[in-house]
């Protein structure tokens, strides 16, 4: 097969935006557009990437090369476009590091959809010997460049401010995408000229030298509108993104995963799901997320980067984010409603966290309990401890953070703060409101706050008149 060099435009500046930021770098579905385009040319196992970048050029392109150093894979080629002349005034600038032997696959880094099975088609229909188009029905093509044929025979295309109005009328439009010889493209970029309504350097204008050098032109039409549609705007980006969205609800729901409303389902990252998994509405997904079989998520969830295990079930409300180390959740626990696992929480079979408990880098052993309003930081839990509401292990002196030891089958009452680090032995019991800083003995009960003392005849203060 002929190799494949992808070539990537993305130097425009998206003045429609309304923002600092580079437009190939706005995120849709967690990822900036580019990535996704990306992502697209990896699939394709492209001999060479070349990204040509203009407007915010060392923002965009210090994202892509340390996002190709966390993928373990080579960073792509750039070249830049100052100033930006055209489309083919961008693809000009490539020409010195392009090779003569391949295919040049042209894609918008602007346009995240675009299918890897639909650049396959078009790179067949190109064979490395025919310049193939990437073209689609529109019924308003406004803006688009026009498909002008002779018969079936593709003899040019016409940008929409070129176009006449007979031209205007035609509905199959170039998306932007295109696939050609090489050696061939660089031959016809050298012909271009401005001489247009825009004054600018037309990549289109490549298809009426091919005609007239007898290279055959020829068209691979897109599946759906959707994966060719780019954004410039705000209000274009938000309808790609509900777009996206649908397309993983849907990708999920053939793999029988249940989604109580696929309009609201958010998947921003990778979501893994066993059997018979269900999902209620508004839940956002990021990173990289597992659920096991028989898993429920109630509504208004927020998981990032975190493995719940089968049959757990997580509560409405409830947040949970890994971050880098990552949250696991071990078989049949019950999380929430309104809780907060952070990073570093490894919580084993059967525990239970409940309404407004926080837990981060602290290992919950099977059975063990936090149901109500307390927090768990930097600390180990063993089997069947029951952790009172208020509870809290004070793991932070202003400078480092100590570690607490709970062993199996302790209970610590209400209102308690184990300062750590601080060891409370196997069975033991905390009494309500105590404040424990030295480490107590296995199966006792241990009492640490002060003596109750009441005063009578105390008079409340008053407030003085002004």
């Amino acid at each position: 097969m002929t190799a494949v060099d992808v070539v990537v435009m993305a130097a425009g500046k998206g003045t429609r935006m309304k923002s600092r930021t580079a437009k190939v770098l706005h995120r849709l579905g967690g990822r900036p557009l580019i990535q996704h385009v990306m992502d697209t040319a990896q699939a394709l196992q492209a001999r060479r990437t070349i990204v040509i970048t203009g407007h915010g050029a060392e923002e965009v392109e210090a994202w892509l090369r340390a996002s190709a150093a966390a993928a373990g894979r080579p960073s792509p080629d750039f070249v830049r476009q100052e100033p930006q002349l055209g489309t083919g005034h961008a693809v000009q600038q490539v020409v010195p590091v392009l090779p003569d032997d391949g295919i040049a696959l042209i894609l918008n880094g602007d346009v995240p959809l675009i299918r890897p099975e639909t650049l396959r088609a078009l790179l067949e229909r190109c064979g490395g010997q025919r310049l193939a188009l990437l073209t689609v029905e529109m019924a308003d093509p406004a803006g688009y460049g026009r498909i002008v044929r002779q018969g079936e025979a593709v003899r040019a295309i016409v940008e929409h401010k070129d176009a006449s109005e007979a031209q205007r009328a035609i509905r199959e439009v170039y998306t932007g995408f295109m696939a050609v010889p090489a050696k061939k493209l660089k031959a016809w970029l050298a012909r271009l000229t401005n001489d247009n309504a825009q004054g600018e350097y037309y990549l289109t204008d490549i298809v009426k030298f091919a005609v007239a050098d007898g290279c055959e032109v020829v068209t691979s039409p897109a599946s759906e509108q959707v994966e060719v549609d780019g954004v410039n705007s705000p209000l274009q980006l938000a309808d790609l993104e509900r777009a996206f969205q649908r397309r993983q609800a849907r990708a999920l729901m053939e793999q029988g995963v249940r989604l109580a409303d696929p309009a609201r389902f958010d998947l921003r990252g990778r979501l893994a799901c066993g059997q018979d998994v269900e999902i209620d509405v508004n839940c956002v997904f990021e990173g990289e997320v597992t659920l096991g079989d028989n898993v429920r998520i109630g509504p208004n969830c927020v998981i990032a980067n975190a493995s719940i295990g089968p049959g757990v079930v997580i509560q409405a409300c409830t947040h949970i984010d890994g971050e880098k180390q990552g949250v696991q959740v071990g078989e049949g626990a019950r999380i929430g409603p309104f809780a907060r696992l952070r990073p570093g929480a490894q919580l084993g079979a059967e525990v239970h966290i409940g309404n407004f408990v926080e837990v981060k880098n602290s290992t919950l052993a099977r059975g063990a309990k936090a149901n109500h309003l307390a927090y768990l930081g930097d600390a180990t839990v063993g089997e069947r401890v029951n952790y009172g509401a208020g509870s809290i292990t004070a793991n932070y002196d202003g400078v480092n953070k100590h570690h607490t030891v709970i062993e199996a089958d302790v209970r610590v009452g209400s209102n308690c703060v184990l300062v750590a680090p601080v060891t409370v032995a196997k069975g033991g019991t905390i009494g309500a409101g105590s404040v424990i800083s030295k480490d107590t003995p296995p199966d006792a009960l241990t009492v640490a706050r002060a003596k109750q003392v009441s005063l009578t005849g105390w008079q409340r203060p008053k407030k003085q008149p002004k």
